[in-house]
């Protein structure tokens, strides 16, 4: 393997990725299903040691250390394999950004992370050759102290990948560079401070590294134009720029409204699912049943919002590209908040599994309310033991790569024979599953308490010996009564 050559030169493209590190992604509460990508101009690239300047008037300068890719030759339109294998170098990088001027970019991030200085690159060059695109470091200290350490092990997008997906639509030219994202550990610096990133290979041969790349952080002196977008900061963006409310010392931003109220949650929970089904019958909604079920907890109540995984049938060159890593799988129950049920479409396959006892347990600890699968579960005994219901076809030990391949998540699914979408109302008891349209669930929830308070009224008379006729349903005359039994 060569000795790491020195950085040189200005990219004609650098181009840089939002998410990929799954610790970055738990940070950031959302979940990448491909990749996406911002442009940074090449003046913005900057050698080892050169200063950056904190704009004048702005507060939230903050450091992302990253893996930066350099690609060796022209390349359009190339699979994964041939993406990894343009690559020529691999560097240091640090992408800047300020997010005091986060608002103005749309999405852009020209002018947030765009300044002069805002991507140092360097100080050396290891040959890519050589090395595993999945045994790289990443490692970053800010005054001496280690504050990020991840590894390329889990990539949700692997580097080939992200190559390939570029040239789709534009020409990758020798000296281009790729930023590939940042590992949790991000935050602000201020003037004074030192920030230091490394990249090295520690199982190869030679363990070879590029070396630090050192910014120190001075103060900008001069106001920004009134001309443009002048700096604005609220708490969400000094929540995201250090990393987390906490570390801001804001308050942590509150959930999302939902409409499972408690006092809905409780309506919903005083009414049988047979109940519910019988309101949505009259209502037109025949097919609402996720069926061939059964559950971990029979007697524990199911009630929640869907959120849906698909699963395709397997096929070993897309298992390949989407069963590895940080897949859609994964994602999904990293994902998983309270009140949340994953419904996952498994195509009622009962040949394998298609989720495990540590999914299970990540989905509980995230304080999910369920899952329901039409396919199988592993280490059923371990899911069994779990608080949270789990509701599946049967218990089976193979792994998902048998059958499936996890593919995409939070759409419209087929489970049980039923239509799901994201946002529905999942009601779950001992007589099964049912799909609630998330519009409907406030009056059908009144309209089978009610028919449920009338069910108890006619049982009550057939057990002083009434007979049916008349009162199961009620006629006229019996619900005169029954409104008189009310009272």
């Amino acid at each position: 393997m060569q000795n790491p050559t020195p950085f040189t030169g200005t990219p004609g493209k650098v181009i840089a990725l939002h998410l990929n590190y799954p610790s970055r992604i738990a940070q950031r509460g959302r979940v990448p299903e491909q990749p996406s990508y911002f442009l940074k101009p090449g003046t913005s690239v900057s050698a080892s040691g050169t200063p950056i300047e904190r704009p004048a008037g702005t507060e939230l300068l903050a450091f992302e250390g990253e893996i930066a890719l350099i690609i060796g030759r022209s390349i359009r339109r190339v699979s994964p394999e041939e993406g990894w294998a343009a690559v020529s170098g691999i560097t240091a990088a640090n992408d800047f950004g300020v997010y005091d001027l986060r608002y103005a970019d749309k999405g852009s991030n020209l002018k947030s992370k765009g300044g002069d200085g805002f991507t140092p690159l360097g100080p050396t060059v290891i040959d890519a050759a050589d090395i595993q695109a999945d045994a790289l470091r990443v490692r970053t200290w800010v005054n001496g102290d280690l504050v990020q350490n991840d590894t390329t092990a889990q990539l949700v997008f692997p580097f080939g990948r992200l190559v390939a997906d570029l040239s789709q639509l534009m020409t990758l030219e020798p000296g281009d560079v790729i930023l590939t994202g940042t590992p949790a550990g991000s935050s602000v610096v201020r003037p004074g401070d030192v920030v230091e990133v490394e990249v090295d290979a520690p199982t190869a041969p030679g363990a070879p590294s590029t070396g630090r790349l050192v910014t120190p952080v001075v103060a900008g002196t001069i106001a920004m134009a009134e001309y443009g977008a002048d700096p604005k900061i609220d708490d969400l963006q000094r929540a995201e720029a250090w990393g987390s409310a906490e570390a801001a010392g804001v308050a942590t931003p509150t959930a999302p409204a939902t409409i499972l109220t408690d006092e809905l949650k409780a309506k919903i929970n005083s009414v049988g699912t047979a109940t519910l089904s019988s309101q949505l019958r009259k209502r037109g909604l025949n097919n609402v049943s996720i069926d061939g079920l059964q559950s971990t907890r029979p007697t524990a109540r199911l009630v929640g919002l869907a959120r849906t995984l698909r699963f395709i049938p397997n096929r070993e060159d897309l298992f390949i590209s989407h069963g590895g890593g940080y897949n859609a799988q994964k994602r999904a129950f990293d994902s998983l908040r309270p009140d949340d049920v994953l419904v996952i479409e498994a195509r009622g396959e009962t040949g394998t599994g298609t989720v495990g006892d540590i999914l299970a347990l990540r989905a509980q600890v995230n304080g999910a309310a369920g899952l329901v699968t039409d396919g199988g579960v592993r280490d059923v005994a371990a899911v069994t033991a779990l608080e949270m219901p789990t509701y599946f076809a049967n218990a089976h030990p193979a792994v998902l790569g048998r059958k499936h391949v996890p593919w995409d998540t939070d759409l419209t699914i087929a489970c049980g024979g039923a239509a799901v979408q994201p946002g529905d109302v999942i009601v779950g008891d001992a007589d099964g599953i049912v799909v609630i349209p998330p519009h409907l669930i406030a009056e059908v929830v009144t309209d089978a308490i009610e028919q449920e308070r009338e069910e108890t009224f006619i049982a009550e008379m057939v057990a002083a010996g009434e007979g049916v006729d008349g009162l199961y349903p009620l006629n006229a005359k019996w619900k005169a009564r029954y409104l008189e039994w009310l009272k």
